[in-house]
Formats: C-alpha cells, structure tokens, sequence
C-alpha cells in the first residue's frame, strides 16, 4: 500500500506561512469518513456506540466532530471528564474506564452519570466509600490472563497487564454488584493492541459473548452492553493492509447470532472504544528540515522532537515519512531523522532510506492523529506545538495553539521568572 499525506505539497506551503513548523494537522474529511464506516458496520446492532477512546486524541474540537455521529466519550481521568462535559457530554455519553482510580475522580464520574467501568473487584468497595452507592448500570473490565492467540499467532500477552478482573473475580464481582444494588451490567476487555487482523474483534467478541451468557445464567446479571473497546490498529507500514471495519463488523455479527441470540440475549448492545483506528491516519506531524550533519552516520535534524511524538523514542514504533514534493523521487539516502533533544533515542527514523533531503525540505510524518500530541510532554524545556484542522473545504484552523515559555512557567504563579 502507498502511502500519501492528504494534504499536498502546495497547500502545505500556504498554511506553513501562517503557522510555523513543527505542527499537528488532522483531516477532518477523513474523520468524517471514517466515522461513517464505523456507524454502517454495526448497524446491524440496534444498540451500537463508539465511546471514542479521548485519550487518543483529547482535543474538544475532535470531540465535537465525532459527536455530529452519535459517538459517546470514554474516558480515564479527571480531566478527559471535564473536557467531554465541556463539550456536550453527559451521562451515558460517557464512559469511565480508569485504573487506581482517585475516589475524587470517581465522585466527579458520577456526578456526570457516567458508566462507571471498574477495572478491580477491589474497587467495589471503593467505589461504594467514595460516592455512597452502587450504581445501577456498571460495568466491569476482564483479563482471562495468559497469551491471547488468534490460531498460532500471539497478538498481545493479557497476563502480563495490569488491567482487569480474573475470570473467577469478575463472576464474584456480579454477584456483590447484583447484592449491592445494580441492575444493568456490562462487561468490557481490552485483550490486544493495534491488531491489524480482521480476525481479532469476531475473535474477542467471541470470549467476551460465551463470558455473557455464563455470568448471566450463573449470577442472574442482566447483561445490557459488551464493550469491545479498542486494539482495531492501523497499517502504519506501507507494506500491511489495513483492517477492513465491514468485514470485521460482518464477523462480529456473525458470532453475536452464534453465541447470544441462541441464549435469548439478542438485544446486548455492541460498544466499541477506539482512539488510534478512528484518529490515527487522519493526522500527521508536518516538521521542517533544518539540519544536517554527516559523522558515522547521515543526519537530518528537524524542528519537531519526541516532545511532538514520542512513540518511535518510547517503542521503535514505525512511522512513515513523506518528504514533500518528493514523493518520485528515488529512496536512495539513508538517514537518521532526528530531533533536538538530550537523548539518544530521539529519532524518528532509523536508518531510513528516502529521496535526498535538503534544508527547507518539509516531512509529513504520517499516522499521528491518534497517540501522536497527546502524548506530549515538556522534557527540556520544549514547548509542545499547535494542533490543526484542515477542513472539508480546504481551509484551516487552529483547534489548539503552541506552547509559549510563559505556559511552561505558568505552575511557578508563586514567584517571579517571567
């Protein structure tokens, strides 16, 4: 598969003249598509939502588009809650999925009405001391442990997370819930990341339904959702294909009528959580070439750093790189593209074969609209860049500006620096 930025060279130009380099910029016709797809996949579930996993992206102007499709929020701190109610979301809008979770968060959940997805047996308790009551709609997050397989192939190791109830925990966990009050249950996994299979979804879907029918014959818990939560992945490589939503929606069906209808639950709502596969290729890093240097190796330094995407530094993570108006040219430079900070691994490419690059070259860092800003940080003193939004009918805005030195100083409102 060919991969092309969404934006070509000669409007990447224009709107580098009014923002400077290094920024975040996100295609909201692609979003908008995509949402769509998502939507008609599962609309054989009368019951389906995607609570978009706001951690990917936590931007309230992301949030807003995505709820012009029906999505719901879900959420895994204080401050994801205060961002969805800000931007219209309440109640089961929203879904809070936390773990070691602060009692003030959860009373902060609650006062939202959100659904409450308990990641321990232990947090019962402590759900119940920090807001004074059980609700009546929960939900409870589940690890059967060990590796999970899809035929021989391992996808993720659920054994090793620190995530979820046992198997033998979570049907402990129904029945004190069902004693203390709850009516409505869900139940929630996250089993494997950034799957690019089709297999995977029909697959968990499959342990999670054959999950639901045992806890609702054993426990007598009405099960009212499913939450299949994240892990559908993207193709950040060139060569991978990329997950196909209809298929796996037709798979997910396929077992729903296997495994629940026959056990009279034919009227469990589907819930998805996905972040990188909603948002992930609809965003890229757009930086500009501005050194190089030629030792033991071939450099090229950019003005963006692991403070704007930390994923390759933090997990050798692949992302492609586009140098503008090269796209013909011939990959015959070997390079480490690198950025400013103190630290070794702060490399977004590793001897990477691409057209020759010059000072002044802008590089379209591809698959960042998801886990790309959000996991930004202030290491250094660098100062995180503007996030924007090139809409549907070409033009562009700032859904969030760059970092001044005056917001890094900001916590120091005590004494005087600036």
């Amino acid at each position: 598969m060919e991969k092309r930025p969404f934006v070509a060279k000669e409007k990447l130009e224009e709107i580098v003249r009014e923002y400077p380099t290094p920024f975040h910029l996100y295609d909201e016709k692609g979003i908008r598509e995509n949402a769509v797809k998502l939507k008609e996949a599962f609309a054989w579930n009368k019951g389906f939502r995607e609570y978009f996993a706001v951690k990917a992206t936590p931007n309230p102007f992301i949030l807003k588009l995505l709820k012009d499709y029906g999505c719901g929020m879900d959420c895994s701190s204080l401050t994801e809650l205060m961002m969805s109610e800000s931007t219209g979301f309440s109640g089961p809008d929203i879904m809070f999925s936390s773990n070691n979770t602060p009692a003030d968060e959860y009373r902060y959940a609650e006062k939202l009405g959100a659904i409450i997805n308990l990641d321990d047996i232990t947090h019962i308790d402590f759900l119940e001391e920090s807001i004074g009551y059980i609700p009546e709609t929960i939900s409870c997050r589940y690890n059967p442990g060990g590796l999970f397989k899809i035929s021989t192939d391992i996808m993720d190791n659920p054994g090793d997370a620190k995530y979820g109830m046992t198997t033998e925990q979570i049907f402990e966990a129904y029945k004190i819930l069902k004693n203390k009050g709850a009516k409505k249950f869900g139940i929630h996994a996250f089993l494997a990341s950034n799957t690019v299979t089709n297999e995977y979804y029909p697959f968990l879907a499959k342990v999670l339904f054959e999950l639901a029918v045992k806890l609702e014959k054993e426990t007598g818990a009405d099960i009212a959702f499913i939450n299949l939560s994240g892990g559908i992945g993207i193709p950040y490589h060139p060569d991978q294909e990329p997950n196909d939503i209809y298929v796996i929606g037709e798979g997910v069906r396929k077992v729903y009528e296997e495994v629940l209808v026959p056990a009279g639950m034919g009227d469990v709502a589907i819930y998805t959580e996905l972040g990188r596969f909603m948002l992930g290729p609809y965003g890229g890093l757009v930086t500009t070439a501005v050194h190089e240097k030629h030792t033991h190796k071939e450099y090229i330094g950019v003005d963006a750093c692991a403070v704007n995407l930390m994923r390759p530094a933090m997990y050798g993570a692949y992302h492609h790189i586009t140098v503008m108006g090269k796209e013909e040219a011939a990959c015959d430079h070997k390079y480490d593209v690198v950025g400013s900070l103190c630290e070794n691994n702060d490399k977004f490419a590793v001897d990477r074969m691409l057209p020759e690059i010059s000072k002044g070259d802008l590089l379209f860092i591809h698959d960042t609209g998801a886990h790309g800003y959000a996991m930004g940080y202030n290491y250094n003193g660098k100062l995180k860049s503007a996030e924007l939004l090139l809409e549907e009918d070409g033009s562009v805005q700032m859904i969030r500006r760059a970092e001044t030195p005056k917001d890094y100083f900001a916590t120091f409102d005590f004494c005087d620096i600036l």
